[in-house]
């Protein structure tokens, strides 16, 4: 082969290998410009700690965060328009979002809402309003005063029952470390007191459900000794019997058994893996008195610990009936806690979410009118639950009859709640509703634990606040007329006009009993929830 043959052969393979290794190298840069960062910003994702989406599901989970930066500029259209389904609005969201994170939470241009819209409320301001700073910004609640060896000094916002089992450990953990933080309580939820409710030293409020979870022997009934134990236990300030819920009255608990782990299982004494129903009635009584019974017995067993039960109203005779069982035997609950049929829970049929049970402002009216009416309002607290989410939320149920507040949405999302609608299904992309331990990591407690504390302080703040605007200084000054709500374009009215307040001791023997209370009382009677 000649000298030019060569020359050509070799020209012709090195422009190969430079054109080839020109591409290979184009391919490299374009990786490197394209990958490179991808990667970087995967691996950031993972080792950061405050945002659970992207800590679980790296790169992509920043799609959530983008658009909830461009959210102000198309917000506007769904505050006229909410038709999601969401359970809480956008507004609401936001502020507890912000809250949570101590991010600025006010708002520009105004009201944002349409004022003149059926069901819009506020409340009423003075002209010379109590001066903020001067205020007390951590209003307390004395829950079994003159009854109880050991009351309980409780804050007027506590976090809602949610077990641990529909909540993962991580969750648990944030949501009472951020009670101790903040010098409020924790209700456990009728799953039972697990380590994660003890290892931080936040107040728990301890629920006894028809399951008794923690309290129960064998056979699923109520075991004194076993109460007696866990009772004893310096985190619990009080105990609740629950007797129904909002979210499902009636109904009774689930626990689906792909979140029953055997760890959850060897807390609630139940087999691990199946799906655990709670009943929907006690075994340990079946009428008012024998439920009056049952709360001495548990607050005897507990030492003194103030003892209430929670209930969502329906048959009004029902309640009244219990009424009539406390006055007949002298003797009263600490607290009774009224949750709304609007309640939330993780799992429910949709029948029972949406059409049973009696919403929050009407059962909490009844509820005080009820008390009122027998002359007994002042022996006990009214606890409330139902969607309380903001400062006015606490006012509006005040202003109705209520002591003291418990949110569970709210909390969960200062906790990292994206409400992504997966709670019964145990793939929580935020890792707060789910038993997957591969989720359950992208909650850092170390992180929502602040959060949980700053919601909390902030929103009693913006009650205190708005007590305050109202001229007032303390919560118990607060009445059914300080609220208004329209009812018509052209009709506003006090909540004193759409809820009545009910005289004093109305209700009892020899009492003029309101014409649409005659009906309900002819049906109570003491010794049974209702006359057949």
């Amino acid at each position: 082969m000649n000298v030019r043959r060569i020359f050509i052969l070799s020209s012709i393979i090195i422009s190969s290998i430079i054109i080839i290794w020109s591409y290979f190298w184009i391919d490299v840069l374009l990786l490197f410009v394209i990958v490179a960062p991808l990667i970087y910003m995967g691996i950031s994702d993972m080792l950061q700690r405050r945002q659970s989406i992207k800590r679980n599901f790296p790169v992509i989970g920043r799609l959530r965060y983008f658009f909830e930066m461009i959210r102000p500029e198309i917000q506007q259209y769904f505050i006229e328009s909410d038709t999601d389904g969401a359970p809480i609005n956008r507004n609401d969201r936001s502020v507890i979002y912000q809250r949570a994170k101590k991010q600025i939470d006010t708002t520009p241009f105004g009201t944002q809402l349409n004022t003149y819209a059926e069901g819009y409320e506020w409340i009423t301001h003075s002209i010379s309003p109590k001066d903020f700073h001067t205020m007390n910004h951590s209003p307390r609640v004395r829950v079994g005063e003159g009854r109880c060896k050991q009351p309980y000094d409780a804050s007027v916002l506590n976090i809602s029952a949610m077990s641990f089992g529909s909540l993962s450990s991580n969750a648990v953990e944030a949501l009472n470390w951020g009670a101790h933080l903040g010098g409020f309580a924790h209700n456990t939820g009728e799953g039972g007191i697990s380590t994660y409710h003890l290892k931080h030293g936040g107040d728990l409020i301890w629920q006894i459900g028809t399951g008794y979870f923690g309290a129960r022997d064998e056979e699923g009934r109520f075991n004194a000794e076993a109460f007696k134990k866990n009772a004893g236990q310096e985190n619990v300030k009080m105990i609740e019997v629950k007797l129904s819920q909002g979210a499902k009255p009636g109904h009774g608990g689930i626990l689906p058994g792909k979140k029953n782990t055997p760890e959850i299982a060897a807390i609630r004494l139940v087999k691990p893996g199946v799906t655990v129903f709670s009943p929907p009635f006690h075994s340990a009584f079946s009428n008012p008195e024998g439920l009056i019974k049952f709360v001495e017995q548990l607050r005897e067993l507990s030492g003194g610990k103030p003892v209430g039960f929670k209930l969502c109203i329906g048959r009004k005779s029902e309640f009244l009936s219990i009424c009539k069982a406390m006055v007949k035997l002298n003797s009263y609950p600490d607290f009774i806690t009224v949750d709304g049929g609007e309640g939330g829970t993780g799992a429910a049929p949709p029948e029972f979410s949406n059409f049973v049970g009696m919403p929050l402002l009407d059962a909490l009216a009844f509820v005080d009118n009820a008390l009122r009416g027998f002359g007994i309002r002042n022996q006990m607290k009214l606890v409330v639950g139902g969607k309380i989410l903001t400062g006015f939320h606490m006012i509006r149920a005040m202003a109705l009859g209520a002591d003291m507040c418990n949110s569970a949405r709210a909390m969960m999302m200062a906790a990292g709640c994206i409400q992504a609608l997966r709670c019964n299904a145990n793939d929580c992309p935020a890792g707060v509703a789910t038993q997957n331990k591969a989720l359950m990591k992208g909650l850092v407690v170390e992180d929502k634990k602040v959060r949980v504390a700053n919601f909390h302080k902030n929103t009693v703040e913006s009650f205190v606040e708005l007590l305050g605007a109202c001229g007032l200084d303390h919560p118990r000054q607060l009445n059914r007329t300080h609220v208004y709500r329209r009812v018509f374009m052209n009709l506003v009215k006090t909540y004193e006009e759409i809820y009545p307040t009910i005289p004093d001791g109305c209700l009892l023997d020899g009492g003029d009993v309101p014409f649409d209370y005659e009906s309900y009382m002819k049906r109570a009677t003491s010794d049974a929830f209702e006359l057949a």
